[in-house]
């Protein structure tokens, strides 16, 4: 996750323009964290354990309610991937790839993605998605000895992401 100082916004530019390396190679990172659907999931799950154990004691209900929010939070912070560009490679969650295997990028907004992953999805690609992101980028892979055709990344700053892959690869 970017810190709010580092995300762009309306009158907020990046810290580190797109394509400026960064300290250890790093030309662009996002965390895929969950929406605020997700979140207000993790708070409304906290309030019904909370609820529940109120049968016992507030004094309970109270702590149980902090520890799945608190649980909650951490659960959704590790299991979210983080889509970089850095170190001469792509990283999508646990996958990298290098820059010099990569060919054409295309983004994606969220219907560019659903038609990838609808009626023109090749089983054979790879695919990190969040649907709460709601773009992404579809990378074509110009190894010939790898039979992945594509990888789908989803990317709340898609136009980034595609800017960044564009410049180093």
């Amino acid at each position: 996750m970017t810190s709010a100082a580092s995300r762009p916004g309306p009158d907020r530019r990046p810290e580190h323009p797109v394509g400026a390396p960064r300290a250890g190679g790093t030309v662009f990172t996002e965390r895929l964290l969950p929406g605020v659907g997700g979140w207000f999931g993790v708070v409304i799950f906290a309030l019904v354990l909370g609820v529940a154990l109120s049968v016992v004691n507030l004094l309970t209900a109270a702590v149980g309610a902090v520890v799945a929010l608190v649980v909650g939070v951490a659960l959704a912070w590790w299991t979210s991937p983080v889509v970089a560009v850095r170190d001469g490679e792509l990283v999508a969650g646990s996958a990298h790839i290098p820059l010099e295997l990569l060919g054409e990028v295309t983004v994606l907004d969220r219907d560019g993605v659903h038609q990838a992953m609808g009626t023109q999805w090749d089983p054979r690609a790879f695919a990190c998605l969040r649907t709460w992101a709601g773009g992404g980028v579809r990378v074509e892979i110009v190894d010939p000895s790898d039979p992945t055709p594509y990888w789908i990344v989803s990317s709340r700053r898609a136009h980034d992401l595609a800017a960044a892959l564009t410049h180093q690869g």
